[in-house]
């Protein structure tokens, strides 16, 4: 299994809509490269931990590919918006591509050049390695099979 972690904006929609995707084995929310040890949504939301709200993915690379991903993720997100997407706005929804293994690194950069024929203007989703995660609060798990009708950035009609 491999290990990748995005960031899309809101996690609640971002973790459901890796969860559909065949390949992925496990997803869970938190919050990634923050410069606070275990930081609430509270602090996160404050703007003071610099943290991300992201998705973990664990995914079976003999399913799906990491280019696969990358191309389902860069479809529900814009990546030429920095700090924002759809109602949400702040550094913890920034977009990115965070990495554990470091051969992800070129591949990810070589995908994102490739994808950037498909904008007029640059894109701003970060590619960078994972430095820390730290989960969510359990509420924020699975947020979206608790709450269908709960709030998402994402279309899923």
């Amino acid at each position: 299994m491999k290990q990748i972690y995005f960031g899309g904006g809101c996690f609640w929609g971002t973790q459901k809509y890796f969860d559909l995707i065949k390949g992925v084995q496990k997803t869970s929310v938190g919050y990634l490269n923050s410069n606070m040890k275990n930081p609430t949504y509270e602090q996160v939301c404050s703007g003071q931990t610099n943290a991300v709200e992201a998705v973990f993915v664990e995914y079976d690379e003999n399913k799906v590919s990491l280019n696969e991903l990358i191309d389902a993720f860069f479809k529900v997100i814009d990546p030429t918006i920095r700090n924002r997407q759809g109602n949400d706005i702040g550094t913890q929804y920034r977009t990115g591509v965070y990495w554990v293994d470091p051969q992800d690194e070129q591949l990810i950069t070589q995908k994102f050049r490739e994808l950037q024929a498909n904008y007029p203007k640059p894109i701003v989703t970060e590619n960078r390695a994972m430095e820390n995660y730290f989960l969510a609060e359990e509420y924020h798990q699975d947020y979206l099979k608790k709450n269908p009708h709960g709030y998402c950035h994402i279309k899923f009609d």
